[in-house]
């Protein structure tokens, strides 16, 4: 799409946005800092279409931009007033939003409005059943039970495990399963595509599983897989291998005491399905206490072991500097964007398409080459691991969850290939309207009219070109059909490739030189930002740079994982520039390693490498997991897995911040476990706050208190 399409779009426009936003004058994206920062100029661009197109040639630099975010983000205009403009912080987002919108396309912010006010209050509250035919059940004072006599603290623990904790978990280890499956396929069948790019880091884990590491690294590699799908499958009963391996004692010890130690995680899933079986289990606390117990498991069956076995396939991450937003979109190259959580094989498309070979048949087909670029998770590993970003073919990282709609917008994204999650049902839709081609590459997420491939790890190299060539095809198409496209300029430059070997490397082998920074007090403690994003009113964004902003200037250090690192990114606080917005402490560490104060770890799934640090600085210090100056956020957590992590963490002895409100509020019994009795067993809690000046507050004064409690203060 032309500038001067898109000026006559904006000009044509008489409907008012169904969302009734506001928007700052933005005319195809070119937005003028004087726009940005007027806010005499935020009318309702549909009631006054006189818009001014002085500025219009000059795009606003990245600077310019994320001065706009902070003064965005300090008028607290964040609820229904305005929205949803008021609470998109990522600058490309905000241009298609607007294109998508005036086309009247759905998209997920409209679906969003299209919700309220009609969002159940039981469901809300966690006080809804359709678990057996006599429902659905709604508990409230005039019917204080269900049809089967089910009270509001059994309902709501019970809909807290079934409907989030065992599906969360489930999709984890599954993760897990699939990737120890590819890591046998790369030990026996050296034609699959499929590579051993860490052999240490196999080596390392393998004889902490007990294996013999002096086979070949193929034998190696064939034996740990064995060891991590036989672990997965073992009943619920016997302990599993991987927690016993990867836990930290103390921790181990506790949860033993407690009755927690996990054995084999489908057993482990399956069991907690059953019980949530109609009349059979009506104590809300063991709901509550086996959601903790499938935490575990969660983690060192899912997270902590898929992030290994990715890494050993696709290379350890490594600390460098990287591209992140639309503006990394070419129109006159192959645009593929793959999405979801789980890059196996997006990996090998990768290394494919650097070849000459395959760059020359994107020239052939009239292209100047051909680019693979990551979204959401998916994209926030493929920056970060080695093996990847390091090839000539990564083109970059798009964005978070809630861009993708807009990404296809912009009419030359070629084929958008997907795993599992955050791909939304809507795909298809936009594929048809801007001629992207879709590709499942795991039968485990299928979407309508959508092709789907077998997840074949000993066929990965054969997949790819069926990928490749398609995408080839879809590039044909558009060139012929001569249809209009529009990429907004923007890209963020970004310090990615954080891990705990990286970190430590860093610094020097060891992570003492960290630690003494706390001590000393030039950092205070550690938040770890994670998960998703979300479409609510004061969040889009919003929440998350909030509370990173104003713990960065309380001298916390702020690791990120998921779609949270994708805002760090599009805000610039990723960048080593923004040491000059932290406390003077954290400022002059940052300064001195020439870090940013946000250390992107990545994807949501690498959470395990978190905890994984977490562990390594523990041990140094000699103390249990639940006496670090720790505190994980999730602002914006939005599914099933974000749960499960959440349990993890309390597993671990941590303070958990979420935000929304989730589904317990219907029991105090439930939320008094979760928010006080699981701290005075030894594990952690739950705080729930919507509010960012608030919660950055409960971080700092938990933070201060595990210092106190360290003798640090």
């Amino acid at each position: 799409m032309s500038d001067k399409d898109v000026k006559e779009s904006y000009q044509r426009s008489s409907k008012r946005m169904q969302g009734k936003a506001k928007t700052d004058k933005t005319i195809g994206g070119q937005l003028s800092n004087k726009d940005y920062n007027d806010p005499d100029l935020h009318g309702d661009i549909h009631n006054d279409l006189q818009i001014d197109y002085n500025n219009f040639e000059k795009s606003p630099s990245m600077e310019e931009l994320h001065k706009w975010q902070r003064e965005h983000i300090s008028t607290d205009d964040q609820g229904k007033d305005g929205y949803p403009m008021n609470v998109i912080l990522d600058p490309a987002m905000r241009e298609m939003y607007q294109v998508v919108n005036k086309g009247e396309m759905t998209n997920v912010f409209d679906r969003f409005s299209e919700q309220q006010p009609i969002q159940c209050k039981f469901c809300v509250e966690g006080l809804s059943c359709q678990l057996c035919a006599n429902g659905p059940c709604r508990i409230h004072p005039k019917a204080p039970r269900g049809t089967c006599g089910v009270d509001a603290h059994t309902m709501v623990a019970r809909n807290f495990m079934y409907r989030h904790v065992t599906i969360g978990t489930s999709a984890n280890i599954f993760h897990a399963q699939q990737a120890a499956r590819t890591l046998k396929a790369a030990g026996e069948h050296p034609k699959s595509g499929l590579k051993i790019r860490d052999p240490e880091k196999l080596k390392k884990y393998a004889e902490m599983a007990g294996l013999n590491s002096s086979q070949s690294i193929e034998e190696l590699a064939v034996a740990f897989a064995k060891w991590v799908i036989n672990d997965i499958h073992s009943p619920y009963h016997i302990e599993s291998k991987a927690v016993e391996a990867f836990a930290p004692a103390k921790r181990k010890e506790l949860w033993r005491k407690l009755g927690l130690f996990p054995g084999g995680g489908y057993s482990e899933i399956a069991f907690a399905q059953t019980q949530c079986m109609t009349n059979f289990n009506s104590d809300p606390v063991e709901f509550l206490l086996r959601s903790v117990r499938l935490g575990i498991a969660n983690e060192y069956q899912g997270l902590f072991l898929l992030d290994i076995l990715q890494e050993i396939l696709m290379g350890t991450q490594e600390i460098t500097e990287k591209k992140q937003n639309m503006g990394l979109l070419d129109e006159n190259m192959i645009n593929i964007v793959t999405n979801g959580h789980m890059p196996l094989l997006a990996h090998v498309a990768i290394e494919l398409a650097s070849s000459d070979e395959w760059q020359q048949k994107a020239k052939d087909a009239g292209a100047e080459g051909i680019q693979i670029l990551g979204h959401v998770c998916e994209g926030q590993q493929l920056m970060n691991y080695e093996g990847t970003h390091n090839q000539k073919a990564y083109g970059g990282q798009e964005g978070e969850w809630l861009s993708q709609e807009y990404l296809l917008a912009t009419g030359v994204v070629d084929m958008f290939m997907f795993d599992y999650n955050c791909t939304v049902p809507t795909m298809p839709l936009f594929a048809k309207k801007f001629g992207t081609k879709l590709l499942s590459t795991h039968p485990v997420i299928k979407l309508q009219g959508t092709e789907t491939l077998d997840f074949i790890p000993e066929k990965m190299k054969e997949q790819a070109e069926k990928a490749l060539n398609k995408a080839i095809d879809s590039f044909k198409e558009r060139k012929e059909s001569d249809r209009e496209t529009y990429i907004p300029p923007h890209t963020s430059d970004c310090t990615v490739g954080f891990s705990t070997e990286s970190v430590k490397e860093a610094l020097g082998g060891d992570f003492k030189p960290l630690i003494e920074q706390i001590a000393n007090g030039n950092i205070k403690g550690i938040a770890t930002i994670v998960g998703c994003t979300t479409a609510r009113y004061g969040q889009g964004g919003s929440n998350i740079f909030k509370i990173t902003k104003g713990l960065i200037e309380n001298d916390i250090l702020v690791l990120s994982g998921g779609c949270t690192s994708a805002v760090m990114e599009y805000t610039g606080l990723t960048n080593p520039k923004a040491a000059e917005e932290c406390g003077e402490g954290l400022k002059a560490v940052c300064k001195q390693l020439g870090i940013p104060p946000v250390l992107s770890y990545g994807a949501c799934v690498d959470i395990g490498k978190m905890t994984q640090t977490a562990k390594e600085i523990a041990d140094t210090l000699e103390v249990d997991t639940n006496k670090l100056p720790l505190v994980i956020g999730a602002p914006e957590y939005l599914e099933q897995k974000a749960v499960a992590d959440a349990c993890t963490a309390v597993a671990l002895g941590w303070l958990v911040h979420v935000a929304p409100v989730p589904s317990i509020t219907g029991s105090d019994v439930v939320v008094k476990t979760l928010t006080e009795t699981t701290e005075t067993l030894g594990l952690g809690k739950v705080v729930v706050e919507m509010d960012a000046e608030k919660t950055i507050q409960i971080y700092v004064d938990h933070i201060n208190k595990k210092r106190k409690e360290l003798g640090l203060d």
